[in-house]
């Protein structure tokens, strides 16, 4: 069976990314069935094996406003903004509002909450510090339900949230160190038996007056999830650096004049990027 590899691609817009990596899947993808797709068996369901390139690398310039980008990115709008900010709005909900008015949303992802709540979402990731509760069982009690409180502590140190990237980037403005993780240890294995994140993490560099950002994701559905992806990836950037040109009150290293300074390039790699058989009419 054929492998391809889409090699790192530079464009001067998402214009000409976005289409270029359709074609690239259509002309090269391989048909492969994962077994199943968000918590969904597809053995057997010819319209859910998926057409797949593996390891699609793009970049290009992020512009400076969100209208500019939503005209270069046609996401789904208004959905698309809405969830960004529903993602960045500081409160760590589950299930959150706006899952249930995203375009491709038939009540299927209800099936997979556990206690009316879902394994993740992404403002829970975005603010872990305050993400109250999550759902199990007593350690001495394996027949009851109970809701317990984590305490949002790592090997050695308390949890860091976005703020804390923002903060580093303000105290460090050219700081190799700069990674905002979405996968969590506890998605490691998926042991949980639920959805994990396809979002690895988001990487912010500042070179030459501008602010890049990396965005590697282990799997990106090319109908239903990559121009939305890519818009909110740009507002994300645009978001960090909206809260860095904020007036800093304080003594250390916080006077870096970011009103210079403007999005870079969006650097995007899908490991794998692919499409439902079923859905290959509506690239």
């Amino acid at each position: 069976m054929k492998s391809v590899v889409a090699m790192s691609r530079g464009f001067s817009s998402f214009s000409d990314a976005i289409p270029w990596s359709i074609q690239t899947l259509r002309d090269y993808g391989t048909v492969v069935d994962s077994g199943h797709w968000q918590g969904v068996a597809t053995e057997g369901r010819a319209d859910m094996e998926t057409k797949e390139l593996i390891n699609l690398n793009i970049y290009a310039p992020i512009p400076a406003d969100e209208e500019t980008l939503a005209f270069d990115v046609t996401p789904n709008l208004p959905w698309a903004e809405d969830h960004f900010l529903e993602r960045v709005g500081r409160e760590p909900t589950n299930p959150g509002v706006q899952y249930r008015n995203w375009p491709w949303w038939r009540g299927q992802d209800e099936d997979t909450m556990l206690g009316g709540q879902f394994t993740h979402t992404y403002q829970e990731r975005f603010w872990p510090k305050e993400a109250g509760s999550i759902h199990g069982t007593e350690p001495d009690d394996h027949t009851v339900d109970a809701v317990y409180h984590r305490s949002h502590f790592g090997i050695r140190y308390f949890y860091g949230d976005l703020d804390d990237v923002v903060n580093l980037l303000r105290r460090y403005p050219q700081t190799r160190q700069a990674t905002f993780p979405i996968f969590f240890p506890e998605d490691t294995g998926a042991v949980h038996g639920g959805r994990v994140p396809c979002t690895l993490h988001y990487h912010f560099l500042l070179r030459n007056n501008r602010l890049n950002l990396f965005y590697p994701i282990r799997s990106c559905d090319a109908v239903r999830h990559f121009r939305d992806d890519l818009y909110m990836a740009g507002r994300l950037c645009q978001w960090v650096l909206e809260e860095l040109r904020e007036p800093v009150n304080s003594d250390d290293e916080g006077n870096y004049p970011w009103q210079t300074i403007a999005p870079g390039f969006l650097y995007f790699t899908a490991y794998s990027f692919h499409v439902h058989r079923g859905d290959e009419h509506l690239l």
